[in-house]
């Protein structure tokens, strides 16, 4: 129950976290620089804040800069992927790459690939390539790319937290090594800098909630998550997500995105069964 409870708190704060980038970008609220370097910065605060609320003793750095340059890798290009994209349709660019590097880092470490997985594999990759085709309802190009970038980022970084003894502390680390990264990005871009209040809140509520908080219950809950049961119960972030944005935004759920969806979920969820079935 336990785990339960922390992968859907998890899962709810992912999809949140789409959403929240999205309404402060989407209107231009704030610059996609800002919103990374404030998100992290609240973020840091935020499970600082609990690491000296909860620990006895001076606080110990216990990420790594790899994770944290691998967390850069995924905040930057989400920012600014977010002001091209709708709410559904980079959630789904985003959990779809990181489903597919999941599973090709899953294949890389020795796991024998069954017929079903390879079929899962290609399927899921042609419903993203499906998604981004050129047409009157393809998401931004480079939106997509950016997505891309990010969701690899993430599946790497997840894996790199699969084990972490101290999750909050663990991500604390990763988040104070984060700052310094994400602020080269925002001096090199200060001539488009924009910062209102609205978007400033939403990127605090974004580092501090859900991606602070929300972090520490995903790492927690790894730690009794197999590799192939964490990357299945993360392809209910796109719906969740995409719910989100037709509910708050009034976003438009399209034909191409349902489509795309329910291929990409059907691969994968192919491929990850035919992989749980072979388990030992």
């Amino acid at each position: 129950m336990r785990t339960a409870a922390l992968t859907a708190a998890a899962l709810v704060a992912f999809a949140s976290n789409s959403l929240l980038c999205r309404m402060a970008l989407g209107p231009g609220a704030i610059d996609a620089a800002s919103f990374a370097t404030i998100r992290f910065v609240a973020g840091a605060c935020c499970l600082a804040l609990i690491t000296a609320l909860t620990r006895t003793g001076a606080p110990r750095l216990q990420g790594s800069w790899l994770s944290a340059i691998v967390l850069f890798m995924y905040a930057i290009p989400f920012s600014y992927a977010y002001g091209l994209l709708t709410t559904g349709t980079g959630a789904l660019i985003l959990f779809g790459t990181v489903q597919v590097t999941m599973m090709l880092a899953a294949l890389a470490s020795g796991e024998r690939p069954q017929g079903r997985q390879w079929v899962g594999l290609v399927l899921a990759v042609a419903g993203l390539v499906y998604l981004v085709l050129p047409g009157l309802t393809a998401p931004s190009p480079l939106g997509a790319v950016l997505m891309a970038v990010a969701g690899v980022a993430w599946g790497l970084y997840s894996l790199l937290g699969r084990g972490a003894p101290d999750p909050l502390a663990q991500n604390a680390s990763n988040f104070v090594r984060t700052i310094p990264l994400t602020l080269v990005v925002s001096v090199a871009t200060w001539r488009f800098s924009h910062l209102e209040t609205r978007g400033v809140v939403l990127a605090a509520i974004s580092g501090a909630v859900t991606s602070g908080l929300g972090y520490v219950a995903w790492y927690a809950a790894l730690r009794q998550l197999t590799a192939t049961r964490a990357s299945l119960v993360q392809l209910l972030v796109p719906v969740l997500a995409a719910a989100g944005g037709i509910l708050v935004l009034s976003e438009t759920l399209s034909v191409r995105l349902i489509l795309s969806a329910a291929i990409v979920i059907g691969g994968i969820a192919l491929a990850l069964g035919a992989n749980e079935r072979g388990a030992p």
